[in-house]
C-alpha cells in the first residue's frame, strides 16, 4: 500500500520556490550544527562551512525577489508550503529538545 499523496504545493513564483528551497538549505544545516543535538563535531563543522555558501544563496534569492519587485512575503502561502515540504520536522531540529528532567 502506498503513502498517501501530500497535498500540492501552493502556486509560488520562481522567486518565491527559490527562497523556500534556499531557507530549507539553511535550516538543514543549522539543525546539524545544533550543539544541543547528538552529533560529532566533524558533522557540525562540515555543515558549517556548507552554511556560508546556502546562507549566501539565500540572501541573493531574496535580494532577486526585492530587484524583481516582489517587496512583500506573502507568510500565508510560503508557511503552506514549507509545511508540504516538512518544514515543520526540519526546523524543529534547530531548537532545544524537550527538557529531560532525568
Amino acid at each position: 500500500m502506498l503513502p498517501p499523496e501530500p497535498p500540492p504545493l501552493p502556486a509560488l513564483t520562481g522567486a518565491e520556490a527559490e527562497l523556500i528551497d534556499r531557507y530549507l538549505d539553511v535550516v538543514d544545516l543549522l539543525g546539524r550544527i545544533n550543539p544541543a543535538r547528538h552529533g560529532d563535531t566533524y558533522r557540525g563543522l562540515r555543515a558549517a562551512q556548507a552554511l556560508v555558501g546556502k546562507a549566501t544563496a539565500l540572501r541573493d534569492a531574496l535580494a532577486l525577489m526585492h530587484h524583481r519587485g516582489e517587496h512583500e512575503l506573502h507568510a500565508r502561502t510560503l508557511a503552506r508550503a514549507l509545511r508540504v515540504l516538512d518544514g515543520e520536522r526540519r526546523t524543529a531540529r534547530v531548537t532545544l529538545p524537550p527538557r529531560s528532567d532525568s
